[in-house]
Formats: structure tokens, sequence, C-alpha cells
């Protein structure tokens, strides 16, 4: 039995509509022509984060642009709301895993924080939005993560919404496990994951004095940034239903 052709998905920022036909940019066209090998008349995916995904027809394919008629609606636009996070930028290669593993877990927003121990502060945000629309992509989500400039870390609680818990990451806090914690939690949360070697006390001491912070650990080793990010997430995740 021959097993069914993988449609190809791909962000389109251009609205979406029946019969409209939308223009895919050089990188669309670079990876349906080079690395797809798709051809004029092959079905592809799009979406933009507001009008659904929509199955639709390349109308034209070259070097450094390509086209596409909508033919028919596959899935209509669905709120997707999921926690933040916010998290100090690491390293290229650990960075790229947080980010890409943040997308697929249904993160809705992403904010880098700058600490005292932040091994990354020149971040190359066009790559990482490139990297959160793959993800989206990749992954079938109908929303993409939104990425915002990086701040220091006190200026967190500025652009922290007063109604969505602020889950810390404490490694070194006596304080309650995070998946013995959350079923006492409600509405919205993030998360807060530091940068590699932790928080430093004076960090720490002023996050635990805001109202919207919970501090939590993530058990009894040590973990790196990255693995903590994702660990925390996938079990806020799993204890919503996701």
């Amino acid at each position: 039995m021959s097993e069914s052709k993988t449609i190809t998905r791909l962000y389109c920022d251009a609205d979406l509509s029946q019969g409209l036909t939308v223009a895919l940019g050089p990188g669309p066209a670079h990876k349906l022509r080079a690395v797809l090998r798709a051809r004029v008349g092959d079905e592809v995916l799009l979406f933009n984060g507001r009008d659904g995904e929509w199955r639709a027809t390349l109308t034209d394919l070259g070097k450094t642009k390509a086209s596409a008629e909508c033919q028919d609606q596959t899935r209509a636009q669905l709120a997707e709301p999921g926690p933040w996070l916010a998290f100090a930028p690491l390293k290229k290669d650990r960075l790229d895993m947080v980010v890409e593993k943040a997308v697929e877990l249904g993160v809705e927003r992403m904010i880098p924080v700058l600490t005292a121990r932040t091994e990354n502060r020149r971040l190359k945000m066009d790559r990482l939005l490139q990297q959160i629309l793959d993800g989206a992509e990749q992954c079938e989500r109908l929303t993409v993560p939104t990425l915002s400039e990086p701040i220091p870390l006190e200026k967190l609680a500025q652009v922290w919404p007063q109604g969505r818990v602020l889950l810390v990451a404490a490694e070194r806090r006596d304080c309650t496990p995070l998946a013995e914690k959350l079923p006492s939690l409600t509405g919205p949360m993030g998360l807060l994951v530091g940068p590699e070697g932790g928080f430093e006390a004076q960090e720490l001491d002023g996050l635990e004095n805001l109202p919207i912070s919970v501090f939590v650990n993530l058990g009894p080793r040590i973990l790196r940034a990255e693995t903590a990010a994702i660990a925390a997430l996938a079990v806020m995740q799993a204890l919503n239903g996701e």
C-alpha cells in the first residue's frame, strides 16, 4: 500500500480567502523549488495566524518568488492560548532548541530577559523569528508565537500582565515542585527560566517580592537551562490537558 504524500505547509503573511492568489517570498520559493522539488500545480497548505489554514495550488514557482491560489479552507482559525516563556538567552545551539521546542509545546509569547549571568546578549531577532515560523509550520499550529524584544530582568514586571501567574524556576530555593503547585493555581500562566549558573541571589529576592510570582522547583537535580525550560513547559501543558 502506498503512503499518502504529505502536503507542504507554509506560513504566509498575506490575507487568505477562496480564489485569492497570494505571493510567496524568496524563502518559501527556495524551499519549494530547491529543497522540495515542487512544481506548478502542486498543492500546499497556507496559514497566516489570522484566516485559518487553506489548501492552495502553486501557480508560479521561480528561484526567488512563487505564488499560489487558495482553493478551500481546511481548518478555521482558532485561538490557541498558551503559556508565556521568559528566558535568559543561551548560546546558539541551545537557544535554538529552546525556541523550537517552545513553539511545539504551544507557547504563546516568548520574552528574552537579560540577567547578570546571561551568556548571549546580542540576539539575531530575524533569525529567531524565522525559527518560530519554521516551527509553527512543522507542528501544524494555526497561530504564530509572539517574540518580544529583549529586556532587562528588572523590567519584566512592567510588561507582564497582572492576571498572569509568573512561575519562577528557582532551583536553589526551598519551594514546591512544579507538578505539585500547578493544581492549586488558576488562570493564564507563564514561566521564567534563568541562565546557565542560575539567577543571582539579589535577582531572586527581587522576583520573590513580585505579587505575580510563584517560585517552583523542577526536581532534585540541577538542570541545564534549556532542559529546565522544555521540561517545565511539558509539565505545564500536560497538566493543562495539552
